[in-house]
């Protein structure tokens, strides 16, 4: 029945397909934006901003009251599914690695309501901070220069950008990213 063609043609056939994703992905993915004028855009190895950031209760929070941590930055909105699909992800991780330094914090991009009712039905463990009032996305501070959600940045104990992601991870994803670090 598999003869040596039949062979050739499915290799060829599922390098094709395989080709196609991978010039896919790259083709859509979205086109860098510049930063508005006076924001300088973090990358790796950069101290990281440190913005005020209002909690659910309206409470201003810094990302230096985790200093010392590896911390897990999450910008996410309510309105996008890959954000919502991976915050139990996020939420087990932090969990699972809190013994070893790990905290994750999740900036809603969004509508201070919106992210409330979100919650009620889809509680986590770990903070979420909301940008309500300082004018600049805090992504694009973080790198996010596409301007995609969710985006993830990684913060070394020392303060220091460690790692930026765009996307939403899967668990193997995840703990390939975050294994060098715990």
């Amino acid at each position: 029945m598999f003869d040596r063609s039949n062979l050739i043609v499915v290799a060829v056939a599922v390098l094709g397909a395989l080709l196609g994703l991978l010039a896919g992905g790259f083709y859509r993915q979205a086109p860098e934006k510049p930063a508005p004028p006076g924001v300088s855009v973090l990358r790796k190895g950069d101290m990281r901003a440190d913005p005020a950031l209002a909690d659910l209760k309206g409470q201003p929070r810094h990302l230096a009251e985790w200093d010392g941590q590896l911390v897990l930055v999450n910008f996410w909105a309510t309105w996008c599914g890959p954000c919502r699909d991976e915050m139990p992800l996020l939420d087990h991780s932090g969990a699972v690695h809190a013994d070893k330094g790990l905290q994750v914090v999740g900036i809603a991009i969004d509508d201070v309501e919106a992210v409330r009712d979100f919650l009620k039905e889809s509680p986590v463990r770990y903070p979420i901070l909301l940008d309500v009032a300082n004018g600049v996305d805090p992504s694009v501070i973080f790198g996010d220069t596409r301007q995609v959600l969710p985006f993830s940045v990684l913060i070394g104990r020392d303060g220091r950008i460690v790692d930026q992601r765009a996307g939403s991870f899967s668990q193997a994803s995840l703990a390939a990213w975050l294994q060098p670090h715990l």
